[in-house]
């Protein structure tokens, strides 16, 4: 399509559509600053806010002495734990000693009466009670530590309870939240979004275009980027009837656009060729035809042989090719000049094109 046009034309409309860019770009960032700024915009909200404060400081405060309780507990289970084992230790090793001792010596009196064995098993007694004594620490320790641990299990699902009882009033918060940061957004986009549509439909022929388009694009970000990710999902409501709302619109302004197209094109069909042709600009026909399409039907070129275009419409009637009157070259019937002589071509209606 862009060889029918000349280069400076293509160069032209390039600069245009980069002017279009560069001044939604700086309305985009100016959109974002005014947005971030606004107040109620970027509030969060959590659970914990929607807490009761006292029930909250007290939970937090058992659970804290119950750590600390749990801690000083462990440390001493711990300590105890060392005795034990130490004990236990000292117990094995004497009673080691003292079997290897008693299958040694050669008692000459009842052994039962011998007062050395008598001694040794004294003293293994009391260090059997004294570990003795240590596991029961030990026990002690880990039956304490079980209560500790029951305790905070006992917090934890009370705090678990004032996070459930508080999440209706978190959810309904959220919810007005959301509503209020897509009202804002919306008071925002939607004049945004009239304003641009108002100019597809009414500046798309103004000198200033590029700079309309630059408009329409930025108005096109903020509603896909600065409004559509906040739409609220409460049930899908809210969702979906604006998607009901933006889709009837747009369907609406569809049909009532083909309508008014397939008017345009009825009544273009009943005036004359001349009258077409006039109403045909210059360029657009050129490329039309070089597209293989009529100009003033918009319908394929029929052929009267593989790469001979017909020299009429078979649609409407227009004339696509026709002869130079000097040379009888065969040539675009909306040609100025003939491309074989130059000589200026006869029966062409509308102005010649400018050159550059």
């Amino acid at each position: 399509m862009l060889k029918t046009l000349r280069v400076p034309e293509r160069l032209f409309q390039m600069a245009m559509w980069l002017v279009s860019f560069i001044f939604a770009s700086f309305l985009i960032g100016l959109g974002g600053k005014i947005v971030g700024d606004l107040p109620g915009v970027t509030q969060d909200l959590y659970l914990e806010q929607f807490l009761d404060p006292a029930q909250v400081a007290r939970n937090r405060y058992v659970q804290d002495s119950l750590g600390r309780v749990e801690a000083a507990q462990t440390a001493a289970r711990d300590r105890a734990q060392v005795r034990l084992t130490s004990n236990a230790n000292v117990y094995r090793n004497a009673r080691q000693s003292f079997d290897n001792w008693v299958r040694t010596r050669t008692a000459t009196t009842d052994p039962a009466q011998d007062p050395e064995v008598l001694q040794r098993t004294r003293e293994l007694d009391a260090l059997k009670s004294a570990e003795q004594s240590a596991q029961a620490e030990v026990d002690r320790l880990n039956g304490e530590l079980l209560l500790v641990s029951q305790a905070e299990t006992q917090q934890q699902q009370r705090y678990a309870e004032l996070e459930e009882q508080a999440r209706g009033r978190y959810e309904r918060a959220r919810f007005r939240q959301e509503l209020r940061v897509f009202a804002i957004r919306l008071v925002l986009t939607l004049p945004l979004l009239l304003i641009a549509a108002w100019m597809v439909m009414r500046k798309r022929k103004s000198q200033y275009w590029p700079l309309a388009r630059g408009f329409v694009l930025f108005a096109l970000f903020a509603f896909f980027v600065e409004l559509v990710p906040y739409l609220p999902s409460y049930g899908g409501y809210v969702r979906y009837g604006v998607g009901v709302i933006v889709s009837a619109v747009a369907g609406v302004y569809a049909i009532r656009a083909m309508q008014r197209y397939l008017a345009r094109r009825a009544e273009e069909e009943r005036q004359s060729e001349s009258e077409r042709r006039r109403a045909l600009p210059y360029e657009e026909a050129i490329k039309r035809i070089s597209a293989g399409v009529c100009p003033g039907c918009e319908r394929p070129i029929a052929h009267t042989a593989p790469g001979m275009p017909a020299n009429f419409c078979v649609h409407c009637g227009m004339t696509l090719f026709d002869e130079c009157g000097s040379c009888h070259t065969r040539k675009n019937a909306f040609f100025h000049y003939c491309p074989a002589c130059g000589v200026p071509a006869t029966g062409v209606s509308g102005p010649p094109p400018v050159t550059a």
